[in-house]
């Protein structure tokens, strides 16, 4: 592999490795955001083998951003489980009714959820 091909890869492992938490958070979502783009354009295309595999690996974020939740800090956590809970279930919708507005409607969720977590690192980071 070259040094050139190698360069995008070491420069996302430096900055996530550099990251705080709250960047490794927003980092999470627009992977998550990148995958559901692609899934909805594979959906419409009427991929479904390439719009499940990139279903799926963005499930896979919003359940790992579901499962690192600290419940210890009470309302916030369980309104953010139910916001996840509720993008998982509209992406299994999406999947069985090959419906890509159904996972556009994640993305922008995910969009606000991403923003405020971009501000929220912005501030921290101050």
């Amino acid at each position: 592999m070259s040094n050139l091909a190698a360069s995008p890869q070491a420069y996302r492992r430096t900055a996530v490795m550099a990251a705080t938490r709250g960047e490794l958070v927003v980092i999470l979502y627009d992977g998550a955001r990148r995958f559901l783009r692609q899934a909805a354009a594979a959906m419409a295309e009427g991929d479904i083998e390439r719009s499940h595999h990139t279903l799926r690996h963005a499930e896979l974020i919003v359940a790992h951003l579901d499962g690192t939740l600290d419940h210890d800090q009470g309302e916030i956590a369980d309104r953010l489980h139910a916001i996840y809970t509720y993008c998982l279930k509209r992406l299994l919708d999406s999947r069985l009714e090959r419906d890509p507005g159904k996972v556009d409607e994640v993305h922008e969720l995910l969009g606000e959820l991403r923003d405020a977590w971009a501000q929220i690192a912005r501030e921290d980071g101050a």
